[in-house]
């Protein structure tokens, strides 16, 4: 019996060589399916404060407006909207599901299972990205069937790179955020005092060169200036800033805050003990 019980190999670790695909895939869809299980709240809401907005400016307001960069001012905010919309969501995805993670003791959840720290940023960044690209994707296909606020295709491929880089950069901000807060009210004054002030003062519903200096040129110091000015020039053709700067600028700011939120994940900044 003891020559038996000898023999006996215990089972082995799963060992991962490379990505864990089966791991990441988990994540991904588990983040993808925490806003879907809750649509009304995190789709369809953002979708009808949307369309308020556009009830305000295009009804109330637009019709003594004057034309915007060549196009009636409903055109001209409908794509800053909509982009405001992405930024907001994408955010929001990736913050909350760390912080919550954190306050109700589930960050093992993916902290134990064999993930490293470049598949957990991944996770949960691509998955706010598709809830930002998903609401970006629900507010358009309903703006443009209004009247007065029909939505053109000047210059797709702006559409998609400026959505693309948009839900990423704020995916990842989310992630930093969630990974710094303790608590909801930290969150929140991220939320209230850096990211809404940055989104409306970003040439939303304006251009930016009709702000005195030295507005105008601290403008294009935002990043959302150029997300929100790329995304127009996407649907109107018309931009505000320079478009090649704009990508450049964005794309330089995905990898820069890719790399500092792998950073964190691996030194298990404020989530491990």
């Amino acid at each position: 019996m003891r020559d038996m019980a000898e023999s006996v190999i215990p089972p082995q670790p799963r060992d991962y060589h490379g990505w864990n695909w089966s791991g990441f895939v988990t994540l991904y869809q588990r983040e993808i399916r925490r806003f879907w299980k809750v649509g009304t709240q995190t789709v369809a809401a953002p979708v009808v404060t949307t369309l308020l907005y556009m009830l305000v400016f295009v009804v109330a307001v637009g019709a003594s407006r004057p034309a915007v960069g060549g196009v009636t001012f409903g055109h001209f905010v409908a794509p800053g909207l909509i982009m405001m919309a992405i930024l907001n969501n994408a955010f929001a995805n990736s913050s909350s599901s760390l912080i919550q993670a954190k306050m109700m003791g589930l960050t093992p959840d993916f902290l134990t299972p064999p993930l490293s720290a470049l598949e957990q940023v991944l996770g949960f960044t691509l998955g706010a990205a598709t809830r930002g690209i998903v609401v970006g994707a629900v507010t358009a296909i309903v703006i443009g069937v209004l009247p007065g606020a029909g939505l053109q295709l000047a210059h797709p491929w702006a559409i998609v790179y400026f959505a693309v880089a948009a839900s990423l950069i704020l995916g990842l901000a989310g992630v930093l955020a969630g990974l710094w807060a303790e608590k909801f009210d930290q969150l929140a004054a991220v939320t209230n005092f850096l990211i809404m002030p940055m989104t409306f003062l970003s040439g939303t519903f304006y251009l930016v060169d009709k702000l005195p200096e030295p507005f105008r040129s601290a403008s294009h110091f935002n990043p959302f200036f150029y997300l929100i000015d790329g995304f127009r020039y996407g649907f109107i053709g018309h931009a505000d800033g320079s478009i090649a700067i704009g990508v450049v600028s964005t794309g330089a700011l995905t990898v820069a805050m890719f790399l500092w939120c792998w950073r964190l994940f691996v030194t298990g900044y404020r989530l491990k003990s």
